[in-house]
């Protein structure tokens, strides 16, 4: 359930955003040009449009021609889809105790 804090925490941007509005505008490149790049369709490559997630394969491709490697690719995923997690309606209705040890008999 959320607290105070994580009231307070922004939501992640999607990674397909980061490329969207800051690094393909950067480069001077079209999405199409940096699919092209990338060994990947027009419509692999529609995580741009938030609509898909950053699989595996397209973390290593991003990785490799951005030079940050897969990990960061993956974080921002990672960060993006746990914020959301955590604060959809569903999340509030999870109630899961903590486990303890049992006693030795």
């Amino acid at each position: 359930m959320a607290n105070e804090a994580d009231e307070m925490t922004m939501r992640p941007s999607h990674p397909g955003e980061i490329l969207r509005e800051t690094i393909i505008p950067a480069l001077g490149m079209t999405v199409k040009d940096v699919a092209a790049h990338l060994g990947v369709s027009r419509a692999v490559l529609s995580l741009v449009n938030e609509k898909r997630s950053v699989s595996l394969d397209m973390a290593r491709r991003l990785g490799q021609a951005f030079g940050n490697g897969a990990r960061f690719w993956l974080a921002l995923q990672m960060q993006y889809d746990l914020w959301h997690a955590e604060h959809s309606a569903r999340a509030g209705r999870i109630a899961v105790k903590p486990l303890r040890a049992r006693k030795a008999a």
